[in-house]
């Protein structure tokens, strides 16, 4: 693929993801940001895909798009005390907020800037398959204790959520 193409469609995910992240950010319809979301999580995957990291783009997809945001959707669709779809969080001032986000984004220019960014060769770990032999082969006991964890958590959560009786 010819390098212009191959910059021009990264540009375009890039364009994507800031785009739809802002929507997240502004929208006052939280259906709408949930949606938006959904293209962000998407846009993230073709830059992981761009870099040349699949499983960091299958994860996010499984993840992120087939779990976290489909839960979301899910909390907003269900929720029993929705009754209007346009309720959101109410807006704190725009005069707080707006010149800490300047100087956090200052700071990150002048941090990547002022980087240097030496890249000396690649560096070749594998891939998916690599992945995955190391997760269940070297790495286990911490794969299934960070999975016994999550459940955990998930339990915790369950039991705070329910009804009291």
């Amino acid at each position: 693929m010819s390098e212009i193409i191959y910059n021009t469609i990264f540009y375009i995910f890039v364009a994507l993801v800031i785009g739809s992240a802002v929507i997240v950010a502004f929208s006052r319809n939280i259906v709408h940001s949930a949606f938006a979301l959904l293209v962000t999580f998407f846009g993230v995957a073709g830059i992981y895909v761009f870099l040349g990291a699949d499983f960091l783009a299958i994860a996010q997809v499984v993840i992120y798009v087939g779990g976290i945001l489909v839960l979301i959707l899910f909390a907003v669709m269900l929720t029993s005390k929705i009754t209007d779809v346009k309720l959101s969080n109410p807006q704190t001032s725009p005069y707080i907020a707006g010149p800490l986000v300047f100087l956090i984004f200052v700071g990150l220019v002048w941090l990547i800037m002022t980087t240097p960014w030496q890249v000396k060769g690649t560096l070749d770990i594998g891939g998916i398959s690599a992945i995955g032999e190391a997760l269940l082969g070297r790495y286990l006991l911490a794969f299934e204790v960070s999975a016994v964890l999550l459940l955990g958590a998930l339990l915790g959560a369950t039991y705070l959520a329910r009804k009291s009786q």
